[in-house]
């Protein structure tokens, strides 16, 4: 799913890695698919979807992390270990949604109000 095979990492604003191996869901069909279907998330993996303000976990079968992030990357609302058959408010001002394994947030220590962003 990465676009034109170009290889994406997501990493906090000072440079450190959170996830080095990012598919980008942009497209409708990919937005509503999300990670629907998979067993799980590998860690150091991430799904990045945009645009994005909220999310569903129905049919999913493993909880996950997800950063809601503005237009310039900033940290806008976190949901750490998110599980099955939930789903997250609408989050105001929120251009994508990052969902990453479930304790990644927390072992990378984001926050709201960080920066992070996205690399090609």
């Amino acid at each position: 799913m990465p676009v034109d095979g170009s290889r994406w990492r997501f990493e906090r604003a000072d440079g450190t890695l959170i996830a080095g191996q990012v598919e980008l869901a942009t497209g409708m069909w990919a937005r509503f698919m999300g990670l629907m279907g998979r067993a799980a998330l590998p860690e150091g993996h991430a799904l990045y979807i945009r645009p994005c303000n909220s999310i569903h976990m129905f049919f999913m079968r493993f909880p996950i992390d997800a950063v809601f992030v503005d237009g310039d990357g900033k940290i806008l609302r976190l949901y750490p270990s998110l599980r099955p058959w939930r789903l997250t408010r609408i989050v105001r001002k929120a251009k994508a949604c990052i969902e990453l394994p479930a304790g990644t947030a927390a072992s990378a220590s984001l926050q709201v109000g960080d920066s992070v962003r996205l690399l090609n």
